[in-house]
């Protein structure tokens, strides 16, 4: 969708389907849960389909998964539970890893990743010459 953003067309269920190779029920159930967190609209009609609700520079991977998954990662000072001196270390370093993975998912935008995959697929193309 990001692809197609600047022509301002939506793109059909069947049409994302068949260019990301995603059986069509589970892509409506992504596309319903994209869809009730605002990252994309829908258009009812003939001409119908899914569009990104915002342009593709503004929509970030963090903002995508934290949609699909619920990424809410929160370093969370819990002192009520009992926790071993082994467990709370691992607890501190899963959640610094976490703020970092974080970090670098909200630094990368749906365009991000377009130009990306151009540039491979140019790289792609030069290796076969």
């Amino acid at each position: 969708m990001a692809t197609h953003y600047e022509n301002g067309e939506p793109m059909q269920i069947r049409q994302i389907a068949a260019q990301q190779n995603i059986p069509d029920r589970y892509l409506e159930q992504l596309l319903a849960t994209l869809r009730r967190g605002g990252i994309i609209k829908s258009q009812r009609g003939s001409k119908g389909g899914y569009l990104l609700s915002r342009e593709p520079w503004k929509i970030t991977i963090y903002e995508v998964l934290e949609c699909l998954e619920g990424l809410d990662v929160k370093v969370s000072e819990e002192t009520s539970s009992i926790k071993s001196v082994d467990s709370a270390v691992v607890d501190e370093i899963w959640q610094e890893a976490c703020l970092a993975a974080n970090a670098v998912l909200q630094n990368y935008t749906l365009q991000h990743l377009c130009e990306k995959r151009d540039s491979r697929k140019q790289l792609d193309i030069m290796y076969y010459i």
